[in-house]
């Protein structure tokens, strides 16, 4: 019990995100399978649908724009702030997280990076959140660009017109559009709750300053 209660943050989150992929599995079959029934084709089996390009491109394209939004939240709460935000880190002097690692080598529960990693090591240790979720939105654009040419590829020979590589997909108006309306949606939903916590309150929530605490003060 108080393994789970120490993972509880992580595996409810996990335990969302599964249940909602099935759900978008189920629906998106139905609907797909409705698509074909209007075109007089035959329907599709859900395995037929879990492995098709139509349902990549379901995926990945929110997928990639998820990834863009902590990546950039990640290096821009590392440089800029906002005065009475309890997303930002504080307004003058340093924060906890500025501290060198390199004046923690000696720690003995220090990561394995900051003990006995090479400089070149810990610096990309130490820039490793950002790497990690950057190398995630490039693969997740990736995969949407190369599903969804497959199924822009499958519509543009019904209609009598040349299937497109992932490379030529990429320069498409349909792929930029199916981008930037998950990027506008990903920076407004940020932009809400950095100025969101200026003035809102959640007991309890480690993304709000304390309720009793002033609009001015800034979180850390």
């Amino acid at each position: 019990m108080r393994w789970l209660r120490l993972r509880a943050l992580l595996l409810a989150n996990l335990a969302l995100f599964f249940g909602f992929l099935v759900g978008l599995a189920f629906v998106g079959h139905a609907q797909q399978n409705s698509e074909l029934a209007d075109h007089g084709q035959p329907p599709e089996s859900f395995g037929q649908y879990v492995g098709s390009s139509s349902f990549g491109e379901a995926v990945f394209e929110n997928w990639e724009s998820e990834f863009l939004q902590m990546f950039m939240y990640v290096l821009l709460t590392a440089y800029l702030v906002q005065k009475g935000s309890a997303e930002s880190r504080p307004l003058d002097g340093p924060a906890p997280q500025d501290e060198d690692p390199r004046e923690h080598r000696h720690d003995r529960n220090a990561p394995w990076p900051v003990r006995r990693g090479s400089e070149l090591i810990l610096r990309l240790y130490e820039n490793s959140l950002a790497i990690a979720f950057g190398l995630v939105f490039v693969l997740s654009l990736w995969l949407h660009a190369a599903t969804g040419a497959a199924t822009y590829s499958e519509d543009q020979e019904l209609h009598g017109r040349a299937a497109v590589t992932t490379w030529e997909y990429l320069g498409t108006s349909q792929f930029w559009y199916e981008s930037l309306q998950n990027w506008q949606s990903e920076f407004l939903a940020v932009a809400a709750i950095i100025g969101g916590s200026i003035y809102l309150r959640q007991r309890r929530s480690a993304q709000s300053k304390p309720v009793h605490a002033p609009h001015s003060e800034t979180g850390d």
